[in-house]
């Protein structure tokens, strides 16, 4: 591996820095709430499963109790 001098390091560094794409505000903002949203879907999605497995649970060890 090639060894680089500090100079060179920060030089490197800053350019690949100024590659960087940053997201705009309005793009942070849409996958905020989009994230939140598919959060909420999923817990909503594994509380009815949930509710699902109780219920079916509970009437088979209904039918044997």
């Amino acid at each position: 591996m090639a060894v680089t001098n500090p100079i060179q390091f920060i030089q490197q560094t800053r350019a690949e820095i100024s590659k960087v794409v940053w997201p705009t505000r309005r793009e942070v903002f849409l996958t905020t709430v989009m994230v939140f949203i598919m959060a909420t879907l999923t817990a909503v999605f594994f509380a009815l499963v949930d509710l699902l497995i109780r219920g079916g649970l509970t009437a088979v060890l209904g039918m044997f109790g």
